[in-house]
């Protein structure tokens, strides 16, 4: 940092009776400088280095050494030391160390969205040092870095610094005890609040744990004003302890709770807030009633080092939080998807049928987008009319028990990662259960898309024929015709916007399983069951099989909603946005290329285009299932903890299954 002082400036410019602001600001500046790698070292660090032995500037950290020059500087000047020591006197006079022990490191409110908003605010705005609270100092006083340097401190530096510093024991000790009141307080608030309360084993909340703990503390901190005698003390700590674990185990089983019935991003939170005070309660335990606390007090400080390293880090809290939501929709999407892997014959056959009749629909999905298009809507207008197209036409086809083949791998990724041979039971057994895995799942897809294709493109190629023969004239002409055979060609973007279709499968199925959280974690099925008004309207039966119906069919429902609107809407806003993206749908696009091969009679087969982007529908429908199984797989195996060992091996065994059975992968076995 080019402002960083040297020593000599920082020494000069300590004043202990300087305004509050320029102190703090002493302090930082002198951690700056601990931390800050000069060009040329000091004097005094090269012997302080040359002391600790011949490898000690290897092993010992620079701040620890530039700490070490410091005291000897310090300790070798009186009115320096007089300054340095009256400087910190008059911040323990008036600086709010309870915020630090208590507040620092937990949100002001327990909502994740309000402390990611504030850990946003911490990162885009500048602080101040003119502030008495300590925890709101202490970000500009420590780096996460520093948690090194603090760890490799030894006995007689801690000695040193403690000296120098003269700080009276009844300041921290006041403070702490202050901080115990507050995170026992705010624990037995969690402990109480409805949401956690309402979700706790009954068992677990017999002997009011939350309760009993605000007033063990409270005992505690009068047995430590009075100056008990030791066997109390350890007496009211013993229970005091045994009350956390009581309260750790009441909010594990929230948890537990969760996974039953639906998480809340929020609650995770809030327990994850209760864990962390309960954790902080026991840190100011140990340093409050050790017989030597200086080396609880550098414990305790590494602990907020690391506590502020993780302030500053959004992606993982985020990742943290959402573990649970991702472990609970890959569990049931691997319920799911196991019915979409065909493993014999009969199961490959039904997958066909399964996805002729999607294809069927999806041709005349296909006419009315060319429609929908001829109204010459403005951009916005005509992507809500494709929306509620492809909408629809998933929605009729998931109804009629039918299929989509592009639905298929975000559910069945799940189902694949449960299978993964993994620790012990990687052995030559489970690695061929994989790759028959791998097999069943590869010729499902190829059965669905063949489904599709072959559907859709004929029946559209039939219908375009049989209006030419009726009216004179196909119902999709022949400048469209034309336009699909440019916008389809393979030499085109067609292959990055199939990528992207990809994306946006993957996408659907989690608002699906989004949707299927929130609705059971809100009950839903038993308020359209049991609701009053609903049943005086529908009746008792009818609300309960509305209700069954819902719990079954709310996952595929958004599933197939949220992916038709979002291949209508996201052309014409990424458009908006000048971000040149479309979609292409494999099943869609054979449609419209049957169209343009209606359109244009069968000279088109005598065009290089038409077969470009013949060509491409393959690779379409590749993409289109590698990026939305390789998203979800990835989803599926970070959710479970899954790590691939010895991935060779399982390469190996796919491609020793290709050399032997390549078929196996295309077609089902006869037995």
């Amino acid at each position: 940092m080019a402002a960083t002082w040297d020593l000599t400036a920082l020494v000069n410019a300590v004043d202990a009776r300087a305004p509050q602001a320029e102190r703090h600001l002493w302090l930082v500046r002198l951690m700056e400088w601990l931390r800050h790698a000069p060009t040329t070292r000091a004097a005094g660090e090269n012997a302080e280095a040359g002391a600790s032995g011949t490898s000690g500037e290897t092993r010992t950290p620079l701040p620890l050494l530039r700490l070490r020059h410091l005291l000897n500087v310090v300790e070798q000047h009186p009115p320096v030391r007089d300054q340095v020591q009256g400087l910190m006197a008059a911040f323990w006079k008036e600086i709010d160390a309870a915020a630090l022990f208590a507040d620092f490191g937990f949100g002001a409110r327990l909502s994740l969205r309000s402390e990611v908003a504030t850990r946003l605010r911490r990162r885009l705005l500048p602080g101040t040092p003119q502030t008495s609270d300590l925890a709101e100092l202490f970000g500009l006083l420590f780096q996460p870095e520093d948690a090194d340097w603090l760890q490799a401190l030894d006995e007689a530096t801690l000695e040193r610094v403690s000296a120098l510093l003269a700080t009276p024991d009844s300041a921290w000790r006041d403070a702490m005890a202050e901080a115990l009141t507050i995170l026992v307080s705010a624990v037995h608030a969690s402990g109480y609040a409805p949401a956690l309360r309402q979700r706790m084993d009954r068992s677990l909340l017999a002997h009011q744990p939350f309760r009993q703990l605000t007033m063990s503390t409270n005992a505690l901190r009068r047995a430590l004003a009075d100056d008990a005698p030791p066997q109390e003390l350890q007496q009211q700590v013993r229970l005091l302890r045994a009350l956390l674990d009581e309260c750790r185990g009441a909010a594990a089983s929230v948890r537990t709770h969760l996974e039953a019935y639906g998480v809340s991003v929020d609650i995770l939170f809030e327990i994850d807030q209760m864990r962390a005070r309960l954790r902080r309660i026991e840190l100011l335990l140990d340093v409050l009633l050790a017989p030597q606390p200086q080396p609880e007090l550098l414990r305790l400080l590494q602990a907020l080092v690391q506590v502020a390293g993780r302030q500053r880090g959004i992606r993982g809290m985020l990742s943290r939080h959402y573990a649970l939501l991702a472990r609970l929709l890959a569990e049931r999407h691997a319920e799911v998807g196991s019915h979409y892997i065909t493993r014999d014959r009969s199961e490959y056959l039904a997958m066909l049928r399964m996805a002729l009749g999607g294809g069927a629909v999806m041709a005349f999905t296909t006419f009315l987008k060319f429609g929908i298009l001829a109204l010459g809507l403005s951009a916005f207008w005509g992507g809500v009319g494709a929306g509620i197209n492809y909408a629809t036409s998933f929605v009729i086809i998931m109804l009629a028990h039918w299929t989509v083949a592009t639905k298929q791998p975000a559910m069945t990724a799940p189902s694949m990662a449960d299978s993964l041979p993994r620790g012990r039971d990687n052995d030559e057994a489970a690695l061929e259960g994989f790759v028959d895995r791998v097999a069943q799942l590869t010729r499902s897809q190829t059965a669905g898309i063949l489904g599709n294709v072959m559907a859709c493109g004929p029946l559209v190629f039939a219908l375009q024929w049989a209006g030419s023969a009726v009216f004179g004239q196909p119902p999709v002409g022949p400048q469209t015709g034309h336009h699909v055979l440019q916008s389809l060609h393979l030499l085109g973007p067609t292959l990055l916007y199939a990528a992207f279709t990809g994306v946006l499968l993957f996408s659907s199925s989690m608002m699906a399983g989004w949707a299927e959280n929130w609705f059971v974690f809100n009950r839903l099925d038993s308020a359209i069951a049991w609701n009053p008004r609903i049943v005086g309207r529908l009746g008792q039966t009818r609300a309960q099989r509305w209700a069954r119906w819902w719990r079954d069919n709310i996952s595929g429902v958004v599933a197939n909603a949220s992916l038709g609107f979002m291949l209508g809407m996201v052309p014409p806003l990424a458009a908006f946005l000048g971000l040149p993206l479309d979609v292409r749908h494999v099943t869609l696009s054979s449609g419209q290329l049957g169209a343009a091969l209606g359109s244009l009679g069968m000279a088109a087969l005598t065009s290089p285009a038409f077969w470009w982007c013949l060509a491409a529908i393959p690779l379409t429908g590749m993409l289109n299932v590698s990026v939305s199984f390789y998203l979800a797989f990835r989803l599926a195996l970070r959710a479970r903890g899954i790590e691939l060992h010895e991935r060779e091996r399982i390469y190996a065994a796919i491609r020793a299954r290709l050399r032997r059975q390549p078929l196996s992968f295309l077609l089902p076995p006869r037995g």
